[in-house]
């Protein structure tokens, strides 16, 4: 039984006209410290509510006078407090998304687990602060060190969305609105916009805010690794597989697992997320028992999943249970009132890692920046700034733009390089446009093959890099996370090993 003073005064009540699933429900809570009512059909529960207030609603979606979600949406209309958590029939997804649109903080698939029923229910009532409309964000727990003055996390993630336009406050008001809830959130946008930032005020704005934060990036695994790195694997699952290890999804357990770039994976582990989204729990590779797993799910697209739906790239269901609650990030170009206070930002951080003082940005930098397509967003921004700081002498900044010629003579500056994207890029992007019809004779084994060039480019990256691998792996347009990937699968070594001053060690 839970010791915490809030388990033992808590007060919920269960909605649910079966009385032999009202009585297992009841007992499981009672064993838990809490104080619980019950109501068998719309009309009952109404009446309870109308007598008393409780932290947790629990309803069956389909009852003898009604649905549960009208429960919900008396709740809703009348400000109260209580949170509500909807009971649906086994398989039944369009009935739990439908839930958590309308504004339920969780669901429960029937039969229910027992032992997810109590997790969801603590959840619900650790994170108790009204359902609708938006309040202000609860402090968390002080930790020590803190006072009572200072900024809580959400606070403190929601400030790092620099900007005051219009469009990011509403960025910002649709992050408060839906962190307290446990519904999946699916954040779109351009390239260079932001978005792991949003799914960090997320989670830092949450009741969550205290358990882990796991970040994946969806395109950076290959392919044959992505069930053991999702779902865990036990000793001897695989060649390799030493000793027993955890997944993102165990990883996570009590916090939010972030899912970026989810439209790059393939097809057959889009069917296994989807189960292990709706079923809340996973099976390791080499067991034969499932775990069950707490997490929220925040995905990340630059694509645009419903043509990728439509042409059978991607998972309808998968698609409309991550896409539960969608927060789309503006573009740079529609918010440029904000790139006086983004460079502020930006310069400041880059200037503290650098040990320099901080430049001046003169208004005809300002004005230069303001005509700059910038398709690259924030990143792109970023990128100009770090360059004209290195560049620059003195204490005004002076951009660094490339240029390249007109066709008559004249010069004008190069459009920033595209955002990686293995999805639109040209199919023959580096082929020489003199390429023979017929180079030579095909590759005996094309894998084999294909990890030699790949093999050969990664070194000489690193070479002229000096084996930073960070450095490497700007130059070649992908993640730190992605060239660790490909140096460990190719098994690359090399001076970086013991370079000291290597920023991944």
């Amino acid at each position: 039984m839970s010791s915490s003073p809030m388990a033992l005064a808590a007060s919920i009540l269960v909605v649910d006209d079966e009385p032999d699933l009202r009585t297992l429900y009841e007992l499981t809570l009672l064993r838990e410290g809490y104080r619980i009512e019950t109501a068998s059909s719309v009309q009952e529960a109404r009446a309870r509510l109308a007598t008393r207030e409780f932290e947790v609603v629990i309803t069956d979606m389909r009852l003898p006078d009604g649905f549960g979600l009208e429960l919900l949406q008396d709740l809703r209309e009348q400000q109260r407090n209580e949170r509500c958590v909807v009971m649906t029939a086994y398989g039944s997804a369009e009935n739990a998304v439908e839930a958590l649109r309308a504004g339920a903080f969780d669901y429960l698939s029937k039969p229910v687990d027992l032992k997810l029923f109590r997790t969801v229910v603590a959840s619900a009532i650790q994170g108790t602060d009204g359902v609708p409309p938006p309040r202000p964000i609860r402090q968390p727990l002080l930790r020590r060190g803190n006072t009572p003055d200072t900024p809580s996390p959400g606070s403190r993630a929601l400030d790092r969305l620099v900007g005051s336009s219009e469009a990011l406050h509403q960025v910002r008001q649709r992050i408060a609105k839906v962190a307290r809830s446990m519904a999946p959130v699916l954040i779109r946008g351009e390239s260079g916009t932001g978005k792991e930032l949003v799914a960090q005020a997320l989670h830092a704005s949450s009741q969550r805010c205290e358990g882990p934060w796991i970040a994946v990036n969806c395109g950076a695994i290959p392919e044959n690794l992505l069930e053991a790195e999702f779902f865990g694997a036990r000793k001897g699952s695989y060649t390799g597989a030493t000793q027993d290890r955890d997944g993102y999804f165990q990883a996570a357990r009590g916090g939010t697992l972030f899912l970026d770039e989810i439209g790059e994976l393939p097809l057959a582990m889009q069917s296994k997320l989807l189960r292990a989204i709706q079923e809340r729990s996973v099976r390791p590779l080499g067991s034969t028992q499932e775990e069950t797993v707490d997490v929220r799910i925040v995905s990340a697209t630059h694509r645009d999943l419903a043509a990728d739906v439509q042409s059978g790239r991607f998972r309808q269901d998968l698609y409309y249970r991550i896409n539960v609650i969608e927060i789309t990030i503006p573009p740079l170009r529609e918010r440029r009132e904000d790139l006086p206070a983004l460079c502020a930002a930006l310069l400041s951080r880059i200037a503290q890692e650098s040990g320099l003082p901080v430049p001046t940005l003169t208004d005809a930098t300002r004005e230069h920046l303001t005509h700059l397509p910038l398709k690259g967003n924030v990143r792109e921004l970023e990128n100009l700034l770090y360059r004209a700081m290195a560049l620059s002498e003195g204490d005004a900044l002076e951009l660094d733009i490339p240029h390249a010629p007109h066709a008559d003579g004249q010069e004008a500056p190069l459009p920033p390089p595209a955002p990686h994207d293995p999805a639109t890029r040209a199919p023959h992007a580096f082929e020489p446009p003199d390429a023979p019809a017929h180079p030579g004779p095909l590759p005996h084994d094309l894998q084999a093959w294909l990890d030699e060039q790949e093999r050969r480019i990664l070194v000489r990256a690193l070479r002229e890099a000096g084996f930073n691998r960070t450095a490497a792996a700007a130059r070649l347009g992908i993640s730190l996370r992605q060239i660790r990937y490909r140096i460990a699968r190719l098994d690359i070594a090399g001076p970086q090993d013991q370079n000291p001053h290597d920023p991944i060690h």
